[in-house]
């Protein structure tokens, strides 16, 4: 089941994030979070109408989506950076597709134009599942990152989500 977050998702939201932190590329940060950072995200989020997506089984969270601005000046504010986040005992069983699916329809419905995705070079599984969606790849940047004591390359990808669509008058 895909639902919107609620506060009471977020020690499992907490969870899953502090788990990508710890042992992947997935996120490049290096310090965990507590529950008010995680309070703090989903306020802002909602203040900008933006989602944060649960999967839940069994009314457990087991992954999570969202999606906010990809840059903070007016030109880009048809533009949204995702991201999605999976259990690590639930990886590999399909819901990473399912909550993409959703956000991007969520992204449509908010009237956005791009949605970019910011993924490890080393991430094929990642990749590969953006290139399923539609996404094709519109940037390299080898070293721009470190983590694990090594050096990270970044790949940008993007979806238009209406295609053909005229810039809004303004």
């Amino acid at each position: 089941m895909i639902r919107d977050a609620t506060e009471q998702d977020l020690p499992a939201i907490r969870d899953i994030y502090n788990d990508a932190v710890l042992n992947t590329t997935a996120i490049w940060n290096e310090q965990l979070v507590d529950l008010g950072n995680r309070q703090a995200w989903l306020s802002a989020r909602q203040d900008q109408g933006y989602p944060i997506l649960v999967a839940t089984e069994n009314e457990q969270v087991i992954g999570y989506a969202s999606f906010g601005d990809w840059r903070a000046f007016e030109g880009y504010r048809y533009s949204v950076e995702h991201s999605v986040y999976v259990r690590n005992d639930q990886r590999g069983k399909g819901l990473g597709p399912l909550l993409m699916q959703a956000l991007i329809e969520r992204a449509r419905t908010c009237g956005k134009h791009v949605m970019v995705a910011a993924i490890e070079s080393g991430n094929l599984a990642s990749i590969r599942l953006h290139e399923r969606l539609g996404f094709v790849t519109t940037g390299q940047m080898p070293q721009v990152g470190i983590k694990f004591g090594r050096w990270l390359d970044l790949t940008f990808m993007q979806l238009t989500l209406n295609p053909g669509a005229q810039p809004p008058k303004e």
